[in-house]
């Protein structure tokens, strides 16, 4: 289409979406108490794990109670009658007992150790089965709703962004590249997912794991909990610088990214041009350059964490020593058993173990804010062409249009594509356009179905502003053919009833007859039910033109545009499509761009532009004898065709 040949370069900036992280969140309000689940169960799991040090401290303290005292019992039979009023107190005081015990009580209280033993070895190991088997079955649950949720979330997500893309205006998509917004659709949309189903849980896993293993630490030892403590404010310091540098790092990563896949999506969308000028190496050395950005800012990332990592096992190893220091003093001494100490130790794990996953939770964390960032940019932003809010349907369609002072500039910078241009179409009437690429023609019969508004002067159908009526009651009126005819993945048949699903076979094949796409269709073997290539790759230039014809006919519009819609076929297929076209255009307003001399013949007013304005308009004789620029158009154009026709 001529106009984008046209259109200014200034390019505002966009602002940019902040708090797309926390947004995203809030999608999974949606679903109420299924979001909280995961959590719930993610609770359960984390104290099932808390308890399970306190059952490893009573085996170990079983073990070692029942070995010492069965030793002491042994050792005590071995004392002689005559020592045993010397050697008792000193038992007494090395085992802890009241030293008002007997011997005899000191005996019962020893064999009650060696047989109590066995039991509370037991009973520990079967707690710890338990808390074992629930901490199973409730990670099971949680990561189950958890990657539900997330899924959720991103199907949420995916169609936001879908339905916001398709109603977007034109001036937006003319701004944004495709494999930008795929991109957006795709990969930035898991990354979100994945912290939400993933890195979210492990952050409020990581907190709650860490604030228990504080609280039991403390309640069991204060001075070793002091002694790990000040690991845990340096570590956070950590986490919060290495974040801010890296959340923007991860955000060029995406863009890299998204330039990369630009570069793919228009390299196989053109495979066909690029192999027919030997352009391969030129391409390959392209996309190399975009992938070799990538990969150097991806580089750039894994940089940053590789430091660091090893910078927080250090603080940790530091940590681990001081408390070992501590610790041992504490055992030499006797105020720690081995049970203790083993317990202790790991609950100096969890402790560690939080402060580990957070690099990771870090690194989800980046991708995902800067991901979600560039989501909600897109559904943040503003379509230039939208519904006022006092709108009306447009009523059923007589024809009339008018254009009164129309200027238009894309972008709303530039030089105007068109300049104050003014016409009438009464209902019924044809009207065809003429000029020089770039003379504004595809920019009136956008402006028509409102793909863009006008910068200044206005438009109205039937005396109705465009502006007042809604945009499906408007765009569900008129039939538009355009001259880069495209065609979806499925049936023929669905293909001509895109714009009325519930079209009946035989409505299908009247249009389909009409547009004379009716006879080669039946020459597939399956019909109407054939299906097309992926744009439509599988038919010709003419037969997808014919059943792009064949679609907007379907819709029996009383205005019909059609942008140069005979350029793609043969001279005997023109006839056959124009003599379709001629009795179908009767009773409605059709504007019809094209090069041929038959439409402008025929036409009821032709409309010849240059530079955006209306130069000479009127009927075909009448321009001949009046206008010498149409003249000179007609004999520089149009007569050669003509004459080739009588050849």
């Amino acid at each position: 289409m001529q106009a984008t040949m046209t259109r200014s370069r200034v390019r505002p900036a966009r602002p940019k979406s902040k708090g797309g992280m926390k947004r995203a969140i809030r999608y999974l309000m949606h679903y109420k108490q299924q979001a909280a689940l995961p959590y719930l169960f993610l609770l359960i799991a984390t104290l099932s794990q808390l308890a399970v040090p306190s059952m490893i401290r009573k085996v170990i303290d079983a073990v070692t109670g029942g070995y010492v005292a069965d030793q002491i019992l042994a050792a005590l039979d071995q004392i002689p009658a005559q020592f045993m009023g010397v050697a008792l107190p000193k038992v007494l005081e090395a085992t802890g007992r009241d030293a008002a015990m007997t011997l005899d009580q000191l005996r019962l209280a020893l064999e009650a150790d060696v047989t109590g033993a066995p039991r509370a070895l037991i009973a520990a190991i079967v707690a710890i089965v338990v808390f074992a088997a629930l901490r199973g079955v409730f990670s099971f649950l949680q990561a189950f709703w958890a990657e539900k949720n997330s899924q959720s979330v991103a199907y949420d997500l995916r169609n936001d962004l879908y339905a916001k893309i398709q109603n977007l205006s034109f001036s937006y998509h003319d701004k944004n590249q495709t494999g930008q917004l795929m991109i957006r659709a795709t990969d930035d949309v898991e990354k979100v997912r994945l912290f939400i189903g993933q890195g979210l849980l492990q952050l409020v896993g990581a907190v709650i794991l860490l604030g228990g293993t504080v609280i039991i630490l403390f309640s069991s030892n204060t001075a070793l909990a002091w002694t790990a403590m000040p690991i845990l404010p340096i570590a956070i310091v950590v986490f919060i610088i290495f974040a801010s540098l890296a959340r923007p790092l991860f955000t060029k990563v995406q863009q890299k990214l998204s330039h990369l896949n630009t570069v793919l999506q228009e390299n196989l969308a053109g495979i066909k041009v690029i192999q027919s000028f030997t352009r391969e190496k030129e391409q390959q050395k392209k996309f190399r350059a975009a992938a070799d950005d990538t990969m150097q800012q991806s580089i750039a990332v894994s940089r940053l964490f590789t430091f660091m990592f090893p910078f927080i096992f250090m603080i940790a190893n530091l940590g681990q020593a001081a408390i070992l220091y501590v610790g041992g003093k504490q055992i030499i001494s006797g105020l720690l058993t081995l049970g203790a100490w083993q317990e202790f130790s790991m609950y100096l794990m969890y402790l560690f173990f939080p402060i580990m996953m957070f690099g990771m939770i870090v690194t989800q964390l980046g991708q995902a804010t800067a991901s979600a960032d560039r989501i909600f940019e897109i559904l943040d932003a503003k379509s230039d062409i939208t519904d006022k809010p006092d709108a009306i349907k447009m009523p059923d369609v007589q024809g009339s249009v008018k254009f009164e002072n129309v200027t238009f500039r894309y972008f709303s910078g530039g030089e105007p594509v068109l300049n104050k241009v003014s016409f009438e179409a009464k209902a019924g009437e044809t009207i065809a356009l003429l000029g020089a690429t770039g003379s504004g023609k595809t920019t009136i019969i956008n402006l028509l179905p409102r793909f863009y508004d006008p910068s200044e002067g206005r438009i109205t159908i039937d005396g109705h502003d465009l502006r007042d009526v809604t945009l499906d009651s408007l765009r569900s009126q008129i039939g538009i053919v355009l001259q880069e005819t495209t065609l979806f993945s499925g049936t023929i048949r669905e293909n001509i009833a895109f714009g009325k699903p519930g079209a009946s076979l035989e409505e299908i094949q009247k249009a389909a007859k009409a547009a004379a796409a009716h006879d080669f269709i039946l020459n597939f073997p399956d019909g109407y039910d054939t299906h097309v290539g992926e744009r439509g790759h599988t038919m010709s230039g003419g037969q997808k033109q014919r059943v792009a014809i064949a679609r907007a006919l379907l819709l029996n519009p009383r205005i019909l545009i059609l942008d140069d819609s005979t350029s793609s076929v043969d001279l005997a297929t023109e006839a056959q499509i124009q003599s379709a076209l001629d009795t179908l255009m009767q009773g409605r307003t059709s504007f019809v761009i094209a090069q041929r001399i038959s439409t402008v013949i025929n036409a009821d007013k032709i409309l010849v532009l240059d530079k955006g304005e209306i130069v000479a308009q009127g009927k075909h004789a009448q321009l001949m004898e009046e206008e010498p620029i149409y003249a000179e158009i007609y004999n520089s154009q149009l007569l050669p065709e003509s004459a080739g026709q009588h050849d």
